[in-house]
């Protein structure tokens, strides 16, 4: 058996402006990065204004657990099985981080013969999005912090500063540092800290953004900290949003890629959904619908997390409508949330599997009634999932009213996923019916709990006293009516990582709130849920090298 980089490099490509040119992308609109990646000017995207939209695909899962779902992978098989049955189908993806890359997931470009390609180049910096984004993003912290040392004519108090830089890798050291030790000639001693770049207000922002002027404009709305009278300082009255939107101009083009099979694939952008929106660009996303009959996209981790924040911040924001959702699941991850060790799960063991179905019996019926969007579900087959199993797993989906469909797109590429792709298409053509959880006149609290208690099950929400009042301040400020982004562990729907299938009763309490005003949401962080996560004891990091060949080894 072949692993995943080893299938990835043994690939036929087609040159970039091949896979451009079957889109209808004329050679000078596509920038190539090499001969396998390329980036789509934007002046092409906007002449496809007037262009009618395709149907949108969601692919989501239950909630991750370390026996793997394999949701990038049925994205992709997805993809290659629509292309396969005569439906023009464009995938969009979101980039890798190099923090899960080198830390504990590895790569994050599918799997199997289900893969976007190149491979190493797509998980290793591509074409340099995210470094331009952590630019942006620490060149406003720089021209904050030497605003305050030459004389602080907006009179920024230094303990109240709101930016934090970013960096793309996990450093746990990071989280909590000190500024400007030195003496005065190196600013203005205070307490700060690093996120990771897929947490950055900027990284979200670029998501979001619509045009160039669109994203110049949220840029320069980022709330950076507040003076000593409590009025908020932004990045226009810094003057920083300008020389950001230089610094992301070239970022903001879509990336191109392409399928094992040769078929397209936007990749671009990547906001974590643990501690973020959880979506690919929007930019990207639209321009796909204008090319394409189908766009299967992605939403980071469980439903609760990119699947809510897919619907509730991205297709609120921009009005796109999902035509159908895919629920992704293993048999084995399953039994895991029934209660089994990871070294057990490939025993049939129905009883776990019992108590495990609860996951994604919730998943599926958070989609159906909160969202109204139809929801199918695929498995991801294993050669040890026995016949009394999956029994029991249709049986029980039966009795929901969904289907379920055996996957094999991992060993099989887009032709072991034909089924899927017929029901998808089959689901798809009915009429949409999708709505949305809260209403923006709702309350920033209301709005929590409503996603607290239909989405994760919880009995309520708690939180101190400083957090009621910093979100009613922001009520009375006028920003009552954006949504709010949640972030909370991705290993359950409550905030304690280690309750497995779908516990109820539980309170979810709000840890910190932060106002994210040029991505126009507030980011609820819940439980003990860090926006700067740690390596692992053994990072997949002393895995990864370089062989006497100049070929990279252990990237998954």
């Amino acid at each position: 058996m072949h692993s995943d980089i080893e299938i990835a490099q043994v690939a036929r490509m087609k040159k970039i402006t091949d896979i451009a040119s079957e889109l209808g992308i004329p050679e000078e609109s596509i920038e190539p990065y090499g001969h396998y990646k390329g980036k789509i000017a934007l002046d092409y995207l906007d002449s496809l204004e007037q262009k009618p939209e395709g149907k949108l695909i969601l692919v989501t899962a239950i909630s991750p657990t370390p026996a793997g779902e394999g949701k990038t992978t049925t994205t992709v098989g997805l993809g290659d099985a629509l292309n396969r049955i005569g439906k023009k189908t464009i995938i969009c993806l979101r980039e890798p981080s190099l923090g899960p890359v080198f830390g504990l997931k590895g790569g994050a470009t599918g799997g199997g013969y289900a893969q976007v390609v190149p491979m190493e180049d797509i998980n290793l910096h591509f074409t340099g999005d995210f470094a331009a984004i952590a630019l942006a993003n620490n060149l406003l912290a720089a021209m904050v912090d030497n605003h305050i040392h030459h004389g602080n004519a907006l009179d920024i108090d230094p303990r109240r500063v709101a930016l934090k830089r970013v960096v793309d890798i996990n450093d746990r050291a990071l989280r909590k540092i000190v500024v400007g030790q030195g003496g005065v000639a190196n600013g203005f001693l205070r307490e700060d800290g690093f996120d990771i770049v897929v947490a950055s207000e900027v990284m979200a922002i670029f998501c979001l953004a619509t045009s160039i002027d669109d994203l110049k404009n949220r840029l320069g709305d980022i709330v950076v900290g507040y003076t000593r009278a409590d009025k908020a300082v932004t990045a226009r009255e810094l003057n920083a949003h300008g020389a950001m939107t230089v610094l992301l101009k070239n970022a903001l083009k879509p990336n191109l890629v392409q399928t094992l099979e040769n078929n397209p694939a936007f990749v671009h952008g990547g906001p974590f959904a643990n501690i973020a929106h959880g979506c690919n660009s929007l930019i990207a996303t639209r321009s796909a619908l204008k090319m394409a009959d189908y766009v299967v996209t992605e939403a980071g981790f469980g439903a609760d997390l990119g699947a809510e924040k897919f619907l509730s911040i991205k297709c609120r924001k921009s009005g796109l409508q999902v035509a159908a959702c895919v629920v992704v699941a293993t048999i084995r991850a399953l039994k895991y949330h029934g209660g089994v060790d990871v070294g057990h799960i490939n025993q049939e063991n129905l009883d776990a599997l019992r108590g495990g179905l609860v996951n994604l019996e919730k998943h599926v019926t958070n989609i159906n009634e909160h969202y109204g969007v139809p929801v199918v579900v695929s498995i991801n087959r294993f050669s040890f999932d026995t016949d009394a199993e999956i029994a029991l797993l249709t049986k029980r989906m039966q009795e929901i009213g969904v289907k379920i469909v055996l996957a094999n797109h991992w060993a099989e590429g887009g032709a072991g996923a034909i089924e899927l792709a017929e029901e998808v298409v089959r689901m798809a053509e009915k009429p949409n019916t999708q709505k949305y959880l809260y209403d923006d006149a709702d309350t920033l609290w209301e709005k929590l709990n409503k996603v607290a208690t239909k989405v994760y099950g919880a009995s309520g929400i708690a939180a101190t006293a400083k957090v009621r009042q910093q979100l009613q301040k922001w009520q009375e400020q006028g920003y009552g009516h954006y949504p709010i982004c949640v972030a909370k562990t991705q290993s359950s729907f409550s905030t304690d990582p280690n309750l497995r299938g779908a516990p109820v009763g539980h309170v979810v309490t709000v840890r910190e709130v932060r106002l994210n005003a040029g991505a126009q949401f507030i980011v609820m962080v819940c439980g003990d849920l860090m926006t700067m996560p740690g390596l692992p004891k053994i990072p997949s990091a002393e895995k990864i090298d370089i062989d006497e060949l100049g070929k990279v080894v252990g990237l998954f």
